[in-house]
Parts: structure tokens; sequence; C-alpha cells
């Protein structure tokens, strides 16, 4: 798969669109518009659309292959996941982790077994160093 980095970032219907991806597998137009539709109203149309635009961003492959077009991520969701996230610490916390994972714990209430996850990816960061 692509790395996203050199791709540009998705829209927030682009990741609409990549979550049913990561979670479905390759899909039809239809398939695609249907998740989409369990969320909230999204017409053909638009789906279809977007789906043309990703394939024109390389964000998604396109199998013309058969008479239905088959759409598949062409970026992974981790490196998605990393690239978005990099992006938001960078320009809402001036690239600060330790003040989103602060804002963060203060705004929710971790459970004890989140905390425990905390500590120990915490503990095999500093192993690491």
């Amino acid at each position: 798969m692509a790395q996203l980095p050199t791709q540009p970032a998705p829209t927030e219907s682009e990741l609409e669109i990549l979550q049913v991806l990561w979670q479905k597998g390759p899909a039809t137009v239809r398939q695609i518009n249907a998740e989409l539709n369990n969320r909230r109203e999204v017409g053909y149309t638009t789906t279809l659309k977007l789906l043309q635009i990703m394939a024109e961003k390389k964000l998604v492959f396109r199998d013309t292959s058969d008479r239905v077009h088959i759409y598949e991520a062409a970026v992974e969701e981790s490196t998605t996941q990393q690239h978005l996230l990099k992006r938001f610490v960078d320009t809402l916390f001036r690239g600060s982790a330790s003040h989103l994972v602060m804002q963060a714990l203060g705004n929710h209430h971790a459970s004890s077994e989140e905390l425990d996850q905390i500590k120990l990816l915490i503990e095999a960061i500093e192993n690491k160093k």
C-alpha cells in the first residue's frame, strides 16, 4: 500500500469511505454507499464522485477489469492515523504529545484498565531509550 505522507490528507468524507474499506475490504460503490447510509444519508452519486476523486488522489485503487468497479484502500489505516495524528498534534498542541495526553485525560474519565494500558505503554517507551 502507498505511504500517506506523500499523499494529500483525506477529507472527513474521504476518511469515512476509507474506514468502510479498511473494515470491509474491497467493495463496489453500491456496497460502500449502503454502509455509509447506515451512519447518515449519503447519495449514491456523491459516493461515486468521492471515490473518483480519491482514485485521482491515489487514496484508493479502482479495479475496472469487470463491468462493476471495485474500490480498495490504497493507504494503510495505521499510516493514515499516524499522519493525521502528527498533523493534529503539530497544529493544535504545538507539537507537544504531553499536552495532547493531558488534555485527553483531563476531559475523559479513563478506566483503571485504560490507565494500566497507558502505564505499560510509558514503560515500553522508557525501556526503548
